[in-house]
């Protein structure tokens, strides 16, 4: 049996339908695919090659290559060089840190909805925050700095914080609204307060504006991924209505009819959260799933809509613009 580090690297050597055809990748003569750290082309491994034969070709290789289109779907992130061998001594970690963001999340949209009676605040779930989201998240975020994967480093870090500093928010210990409370014995009054709901707002303003940061990025990654971002941008803009019209609520005590309109409306934008973050959920499953039957290379793999020569690099429009001016000299 093979040992775990071969393990790993086997995992993410998965076959693609899309990847190059047989006699591109298994005969001498044949033009080199885009690479990934290796020194001799025929390390390259495409899609006809069992994962037996691969197995055996890493126990004899000094580096490997896999296809852009199977990097960027289990990574997350375009295809790059990187130095070192840590690729194939580590798992990937992408899919722990998907793990920590859906048990995060998913549970919090149908809070955010309603569903069942629940409590739109998400408090019952701060333990998961805590650990699935945040810890989970932190640990694979270091994985991917580790394997030198930029993108999802910087993602999964970000949010990982995230729900840290969500879950410390509705920790009393922390007493993020407890400040706020008119009563010295009673921190949650802190939460029906302008201050409060109107200073925390802004925080999910930015965080949408990250994500819209990160939706322009994912352009050179997946559909799905890309979509998980587009959702998000418009989730956080929700949430952080949602939270403005409680405060202009909480500010319209003396109007009934003015603080029932805007807590209505507090009330949709919730919702109108929950639904989207729902769709995030969906696609966050999807490739989750989708990268845990790559690794285990099943015999049927999902599609995630490879963008990663959508939109070209900088260093492969650089290349083409040489490769144009060398053979026009």
């Amino acid at each position: 049996m093979a040992n775990e580090a071969n393990y790993n690297a086997t995992n993410h050597l998965t076959p693609h339908e899309d990847n190059y055809n047989t006699t591109n990748h298994l005969t001498h003569e044949a033009s080199p695919p885009i690479e990934k750290d290796f020194n001799d082309y025929n390390n390259h491994i495409g899609n006809d090659v069992d994962s037996e034969t691969a197995l055996q070709r890493i126990r004899t290789a000094g580096s490997i290559s896999i296809s852009p289109e199977l990097f960027e779907k289990i990574y997350l992130s375009p295809q790059n060089k990187v130095a070192g061998e840590l690729r194939k001594t580590f798992g990937n970690p992408t899919p722990l840190a998907l793990c920590g963001f859906l048990l995060s999340l998913t549970p919090l949209s149908c809070m955010l909805m309603g569903w069942r009676g629940s409590s739109s605040t998400g408090a019952s779930d701060i333990g998961a925050y805590f650990f699935f989201g945040g810890l989970l998240m932190i640990l694979g975020s270091i994985g991917e700095w580790l394997i030198g994967n930029t993108f999802p480093f910087v993602v999964f870090g970000s949010f990982g914080a995230f729900w840290l500093t969500f879950a410390a928010t509705l920790q009393p210990f922390y007493n993020a609204y407890g400040a706020f409370s008119p009563s010295l014995t009673n921190p949650g009054e802190g939460l029906q307060t302008v201050e409060f709901n109107a200073s925390f707002a802004f925080f999910l303003v930015f965080m949408g504006m990250l994500c819209l940061i990160y939706f322009i990025c994912s352009l050179r990654t997946n559909v799905v991924f890309a979509m998980i971002f587009f959702t998000l941008v418009l989730a956080f803009g929700c949430l952080a209505g949602a939270y403005w019209n409680l405060a202009l609520a909480y500010g319209a005590a003396t109007n009934s009819a003015r603080q029932a309109a805007h807590a209505a409306t507090a009330t949709r934008c919730l919702t109108a959260a929950g639904a989207l973050t729902f769709v995030t959920d969906m696609c966050g499953w999807w490739i989750f799933f989708a990268i845990m039957l790559a690794a285990l290379d099943f015999p049927f793999q999902l599609p995630v809509g490879d963008l990663s020569t959508f939109i070209k690099g900088a260093s492969d429009r650089r290349k083409a613009k040489e490769e144009k001016e060398k053979y026009s000299a």
